[in-house]
């Protein structure tokens, strides 16, 4: 005899199975201030008030991509500043521009849209924020540079329960926002820089140019560096 409960224990079992699942399945409702729940961004913002205020010509101005590497040293320049904060979303950018404009650059590359991808915000609802950004910037006489949106590799986050089938979705929400922006780029005369058409292979990100399947490994920033400089020696800078 199996003891009174079994029954309903196997019921709420395959009850909290089938809801994970159904979770994992659909987007989850869009959360506007998603950023502010990320613990780093305030860090950061932190020490952007910290931070002495001087002019700069370059800023670097994205998530951890962005924050991943020391651009005075890629670029050998003491003319530029990163300002990449992990897992912010585009959102976050707007909410930061202040801080960027504070260093009166001349030029601003803009990367982003990977983190609001993989927090399933539409692309038709990133693309006007990235707009907003792109406005503001050249509102104050600043050049923006539009990076396009990285992908993650195949076997991205296997660990987690993320499959090669998710990535590739995530990864065509990449595509079309990269066609937003290029379109937009073009009809408003604005640099586009298509990194991930170096970066990627068959719709993902290569293997041999990330650590972990979405953060990128020297060599990738070597790619990315060369076509950064191209844009600099473009405008003389």
């Amino acid at each position: 005899m199996f003891p009174k409960n079994i029954h309903l224990k196997i019921f709420i079992f395959i009850l909290l199975s089938t809801t994970i699942f159904i979770a994992q399945q659909k987007p989850l409702p869009v959360d506007t201030l998603r950023y502010k729940k990320n613990p780093l961004y305030d860090r950061n913002i932190d020490l952007y008030k910290t931070y002495k205020a001087r002019q700069v010509d370059i800023v670097m101005f994205g998530n951890s991509l962005t924050q991943g590497a020391s651009w005075s040293d890629l670029l050998g320049r003491n003319n530029v500043v990163g300002m990449g904060i992990t897992s912010d979303v585009l959102r976050g950018y707007l909410n930061r521009l202040n801080y960027v404009i504070r260093y009166r650059p001349k030029i601003v590359f803009i990367m982003g849209g990977i983190n609001d991808i993989y927090n399933w915000t539409p692309v038709e609802e990133i693309f006007p924020i990235y707009v907003k950004i792109i406005e503001q910037l050249k509102a104050k006489n600043i050049i923006p540079v539009i990076q396009s949106t990285t992908y993650a590799a195949k076997n991205y986050a296997k660990d987690w329960g993320g499959t090669p089938e998710s990535n590739a979705g995530r990864n065509r929400e990449a595509d079309k926002l990269n066609k937003m922006l290029s379109d937009y780029a073009k009809k408003n005369n604005i640099d586009y820089v298509d990194i991930i058409s170096l970066l990627s292979r068959g719709g993902y990100l290569k293997d041999e140019l990330t650590w972990d399947g979405v953060h990128f490994n020297a060599e990738a920033y070597r790619i990315w560096v060369r076509e950064i400089e191209k844009v600099l020696l473009k405008y003389k800078l």
